[in-house]
Parts: structure tokens; sequence; C-alpha cells
């Protein structure tokens, strides 16, 4: 079944590039117009791809799974339905915070990884829990340990030349995703997500709107202008605490410095309570403005903790992002834990949600990593 929609798919696709190009003499307004060939057309596709389209993603998925660690090859949805996820979420907490020889470790460690994924046709989405800088705590707010960083890295903060060299390691590491035919792979940043909680030290207790907005300018400024990163698109995702698009974008740092908006959402999908046609709407208000600032819109975190509800994927999730007809690039949702018996976002061999995820994946709507074919090319 899957197999005969993917040449549905290449058609509608190539259709849908065609009307999108003549409707738009050029093509929308990237963070960066150097941004290399591969990360622009990255930028096009998964804009004319989300018209009819989801790309499913699922964070970690190639790195461990449910009960193993650093398999070749494998991922815990590979396992169950023969296909990668389309987007495999990573993150570059280990790029800061340790010795020089582990941070080398996981810089490699995770070059390998998003080459891999790359060579194989798929899509790396990036997030950052950044330990703090200038105190301890680690990523999450603590009270009378975490200092509120954000006030200390930014221009004319004590700690700014210190988080200059931190991107400087994240730049070094962008210039090495070379593939083997020469191309850089492009890899959706989302750095500070969920900052409109107080859990990050990032978060919005921590820090001013102005200063939070100049953080992610600065970021995306040094990494684009100083360090010449061009294969990076931004993403912005707030959790879900807004309701309408003024909250939405109350920290919105302006459309010449977000490629991606989303929204990261665990509550409302069953973690706290079961509303989904309030995440629907949400998801209808970050897709909107999306469309109207010519922007990707993806639904960048969610899942359920061990999935208890076995039709979660059909009668949760797939409503959540049709019931308004959200045009979301991709949605991505959580981890599944190497060694807890229960932190667990996507299905394995043997779990019973299998049956109704093999259902989402065999859903014309979603699309997997072997659904995607020439995502990089114009």
């Amino acid at each position: 079944m899957k197999t005969t929609f993917t040449s549905v798919i290449i058609l509608t696709s190539t259709i849908l590039f065609t009307c999108t190009w003549e409707m738009h003499a050029q093509p929308s307004g990237l963070v960066d117009d150097q941004a290399t060939a591969e990360t622009k057309a990255l930028f096009n596709n998964l804009q004319v791809l989300a018209q009819n389209h989801t790309l499913f993603g699922h964070q970690h998925a190639t790195e461990y799974g449910h009960g193993w660690y650093g398999d070749v090859d494998r991922s815990d949805v590979k396992s169950v339905c023969s296909s990668h996820p389309a987007v495999i979420g990573v993150d570059i907490s280990g790029f800061s915070g340790r010795s020089p020889e582990r941070i080398a470790g996981n810089v490699e460690k995770l070059r390998q990884n998003v080459l891999a994924t790359y060579e194989r046709g798929g899509v790396t989405s990036i997030s950052w829990h950044f330990s703090n800088p200038v105190s301890g705590g680690g990523f999450y707010w603590k009270d009378s340990v975490s200092l509120p960083a954000v006030k200390y890295i930014i221009p004319g903060g004590e700690a700014h030349e210190k988080y200059k060299e931190i991107l400087g390691t994240i730049a070094a590491w962008a210039h090495s995703l070379k593939a083997t035919d020469g191309s850089l792979a492009p890899v959706i940043f989302r750095p500070y997500h969920e900052f409109d909680g107080g859990w990050f030290w990032w978060g919005k207790p921590h820090c001013s709107g102005e200063e939070f907005i100049g953080l992610w300018q600065f970021t995306v400024s040094y990494l684009r202008d100083s360090l010449g990163v061009h294969n990076f698109l931004y993403g912005f995702s707030p959790d879900n605490k807004f309701d309408s698009e003024e909250v939405f974008l109350e920290r919105y740092p302006g459309d010449q410095w977000v490629d991606l908006v989303g929204m990261d959402n665990y509550a409302d999908m069953g973690r706290d309570r079961y509303d989904i046609e309030t995440a629907a709407r949400k998801l209808k208000i970050v897709s909107d403005y999306a469309e109207k600032a010519g922007k990707l819109a993806a639904f960048t975190e969610t899942g359920l903790e061990s999935i208890p509800d076995t039709t979660w994927w059909t009668r949760s999730l797939l409503p959540a992002m049709q019931m308004y007809d959200a045009k979301l690039a991709y949605v991505l949702v959580w981890r599944n834990d190497s060694r807890s018996p229960t932190h667990y976002y996507a299905p394995f061999p043997g779990h019973p949600s299998v049956p109704d995820f093999l259902e989402f994946y065999n859903h014309p709507y979603t699309l997997f990593e072997n659904d995607l074919d020439g995502i990089y090319n114009d």
C-alpha cells in the first residue's frame, strides 16, 4: 500500500511545486540568502509536501531505542514498519559543558549520524538542551542553583565571549557535514525551544522578551554572518501556552530570523488531558502564520509516554493535525530510552499500538523516509 502511494506522492509533489513556483516569482524568503542549494531545496520541498502530507519524525531514532543502543542502521520505527522516520531528531547538548575529549567525541558521533540520514535521503532536526553556561543546574532551571544565563551571554554580557566559543564549536560541526558528493547536509536547527515555560534557564520567567529576542538574533547572525554557516534552517518552537497568534508571537524575533515556526505539545495530547480540538486549533494558528509569512510550520514535539492508548496514532495524532487542515512539514514524537522500560514514545516490535501505528504509517497523509525521493534536489 505504502509503496504504491510513493509514486503518487512524487507526481503530486512535482505538480504542486510547479504551481507554487508560478505563484511566487522569488523563493520564499529564507533567513540566509546564501543558503546552500540543498538547504533551499529542502525548504521549498517541505513547503510543497506540507500542502497534502506531513513527514513523521522521532527523536534519537537511529542512535538508540527500546532496549538497544548504537546499532547500525536501526530504529524502532524501522523495526515496526520497515522504514526509518522521515525526520530524525538529534541534540547538540554534548557540544559544551564537557571535557574537550568528550566534546570531540560527541561532535564526531553526531556528524556521522546526520550524514547517514542525509545520504539515505532523510531529514535531521536539531534541538539543544544547552547546559547553563554560567552556573550549575544543567539545562533545567533549578532554584538556588541556576543563574538567568541569557543576560550573561548576549552582547554586553560577561559570558558573551564564552558563548561565541560554543557557537564556534557548532559552526565547525556544521562545516564538517560534508557528504560523499561534496555537498553539506542541511539541518533544521531548533534552539531555545519551549521558551514560554519556566523549566529551562532560557524560559520566560528567567529573561525578558528583549533579552530572548536579542539572544536569538545574535545566535543566527553570528552563525550565518561571522562563522559562515549556510546549511541551517532556523526553527522557532514554543510550548503550547498560547491561544492566539498574538500570544504565539510574543517572543518572536521577526520573519527575517526564522525559517520554521512550530509548537511542542504533550499536554493536550494525553499527558495532562485529552483535548485534541485545542491542540488542532493551536496547530492551525501556527500553520496560518507560516502561510502568511512564507515560512514552514511543524508539530515540533509531541507524544504520549508509553503509548497506553493503543489507538493514539489514528484517533489522537492524525485528527490533531488534520482537523483544521494545518499545513505541517513534519511531526516529531519524543525518544525511546534505551534503559527505561516505560520512557518511550514510538512503538517497537510487540508493543500493543503497533497495529494502529501501521495504519498511521499507511495513511496517505504521512510520509516516512522510504517515501522521500530527492528532497534535497531543486
